[in-house]
């Protein structure tokens, strides 16, 4: 072999290191970004709390929002996590009450999902103290069905259906390296990918809390005056998210006969007296899509439920009074109401991804 020349020696360095530089990008562009990227918040509201141990980067939002939508993931592959939140009813099921995998009716109604990374708790009872734990027990309870018993797949057998599919295999080890796919990992992509659904904010309610009067009409602006006034609606529905996130008795379910409330709410979490038949406050956003309302479904149509709310609740030795009182309104004034509750839809439209 006839020795290089020095020029020649400085070709091939160039060379290797250049060679050197392009793998390193194509390693790099196989991982997940190490920082958290900046999500859009909601206006006027604080940051949203994100865990430490689940932090947001575009690559596992992206892998949450194809398992979000993916009948795959339930025990029986009728349906997903949207199954039980469209948007054509605001994020929520259009029906009295979910309906699980396996056809298994559920004793609540499917609540919106409108800046549910705000929360701090989750369902109507708040039984689950993050969004990863609320996602899992309805990946492994009666929504999904994916408990592991009675022959049904367990979420071992999930993760290897999904890990025999390379689109997901890739993701998973590119997102979670080292790890893949487990019942954690799922988990937290899909709250990642829930916490990215915030009411936008060119949304006429975002506008007009930052001072654009004309974001509503004459009829919502005066409904709204009603709504903050004289009908004490934020009381409970307060601030920009329309939700104080707390728990009141509005008296849904109280059965007169027994003289008891069927579905105990709260205090099946807390034990406390004072929890019995109370509920989490929903947000009112995209409230008018909503084909059914409270906890239980039971009230059918907007008209109704806003009647029953200035009616004061329904009476029951627990019913929250001192945020709850009946309201006299004038027929216009009620038309004013519901048109500001009308306001608060939110135009948009969500296209599933295509899975792999």
């Amino acid at each position: 072999m006839m020795p290089m020349t020095r020029a020649a020696a400085k070709f091939v360095s160039l060379l290797l290191v250049l060679l050197a530089f392009s793998v390193a990008c194509r390693r790099e562009s196989t991982r997940e970004p190490e920082e958290p990227v900046q999500w859009p918040e909601v206006p006027g509201y604080a940051a949203m709390p994100i865990p430490a141990d689940n932090p947001m980067t575009r690559a596992k939002v992206e892998l949450g929002r194809q398992l979000y939508y993916d009948a795959r993931l339930s025990g029986d592959g009728s349906r997903s996590c949207y199954s039980c939140h469209l948007q054509e009813y605001g994020l929520t099921d259009g029906l009295p009450k979910a309906v699980g995998a396996y056809n298994v009716a559920l004793p609540r109604r499917s609540p919106t999902l409108w800046n549910i990374g705000y929360h701090t708790e989750f369902y109507w009872d708040g039984r689950s103290g993050s969004l990863e734990a609320q996602a899992k027990a309805a990946w492994t309870g009666g929504n999904m069905g994916v408990s592991g018993r009675d022959g049904r797949p367990s979420t071992e057998d999930i993760c290897r259906n999904l890990m025999a599919i390379p689109g997901y295999a890739r993701q998973f080890r590119a997102v979670f390296p080292g790890v893949g796919c487990t019942a954690d990992t799922v988990v937290q992509a899909i709250a990642a990918f829930e916490r990215t659904i915030v009411i936008p904010a060119d949304s006429p309610w975002i506008r007009f809390r930052q001072g654009d009067t004309s974001a509503l009409s004459e009829e919502a602006r005066r409904g709204w005056e009603i709504f903050s006034g004289k009908a004490r609606c934020t009381n409970c529905h307060d601030g920009v998210l329309l939700t104080d996130l707390q728990y009141h008795n509005i008296g849904i379910g109280w059965d007169p006969r027994k003289k008891e409330m069927t579905d105990k709410g709260r205090f099946a979490v807390t034990g406390q007296e004072r929890d019995i038949g109370a509920f989490k406050t929903p947000t009112l956003i995209d409230v008018a899509r909503r084909t059914h309302f409270f906890h239980d479904g039971s009230v059918d149509s907007l008209e109704k439920a806003v009647d029953l709310m200035l009616a004061g609740g329904i009476p029951n030795p627990y019913l929250d009074t001192a945020n709850l009182q009946p309201v006299k309104l004038t027929p216009q004034e009620r038309s004013d109401l519901l048109a500001f509750l009308r306001a608060l839809n939110v135009e948009y439209s969500i296209q599933p991804p295509a899975l792999p």
